[in-house]
């Protein structure tokens, strides 16, 4: 059978369950794109089925299709707006939209600190455990030359990845400039 070959009820309606079972069956043998294509006939079988709408957004986030994941996460959430689960699944899809988005503003000449730390504190909100959100607010605001909000974000990110080497060195480093800082203001004082 052909894996795009529709799977019917015996009322000749597409069954979304069965669907489901075929997009498990391509994710058991690492085929993510047939699964991705299984879900989304289960949710042309069953457009109300909240379940089906957040599994494709699973699928499609784990397949870096981030904005079709959104799209699913979205439709879950708006099926069932008090789903918890949902709700924080497209949160983290938000949050890693706008890392992302922060990260093409940062690598742009010149970059655009402001947007990208707008984006990036929006990120560590939507998804407080991103490490990577906190690591790169951590690297814009040192870019700033706001070092204690830039020693804060690195500490968060140190919480949640320890033995990251370029965060650990990162936090060194801007400890060291805020100690120095401090050493010139009361070398400053003692002048006056």
């Amino acid at each position: 059978m052909l894996y795009h070959q529709p799977v019917y009820k015996e009322d000749g309606r597409m069954d979304g369950e069965a669907c489901i079972r075929k997009a498990y069956d391509y994710i058991l043998n690492a085929d993510f794109e047939k699964a991705i294509y299984w879900f989304e006939q289960a949710i042309a079988a069953e457009p109300g089925n909240a379940g089906y709408c957040h599994r494709c957004a699973v699928s499609c986030a784990r397949s870096g299709k981030w904005e079709k994941a959104k799209t699913y996460a979205a439709r879950a959430v708006e099926l069932e707006p008090n789903n918890e689960e949902y709700l924080y699944y497209w949160s983290t899809i938000e949050a890693k939209l706008s890392v992302m988005e922060a990260d093409k503003r940062l690598n742009k000449q010149p970059p655009d600190l402001d947007g990208a730390v707008m984006l990036l504190k929006l990120a560590s909100e939507r998804d407080p455990i991103s490490f990577e959100a906190w690591y790169m607010l951590a690297l814009a605001y040192s870019e700033q030359g706001r070092l204690e909000e830039a020693a804060a974000s690195a500490r968060e990110a140190l919480r949640l990845d320890y033995g990251h080497s370029a965060a650990r060195r990162l936090f060194a480093d801007l400890k060291r400039k805020l100690r120095q800082q401090a050493k010139n203001e009361q070398l400053g004082k003692g002048k006056r």
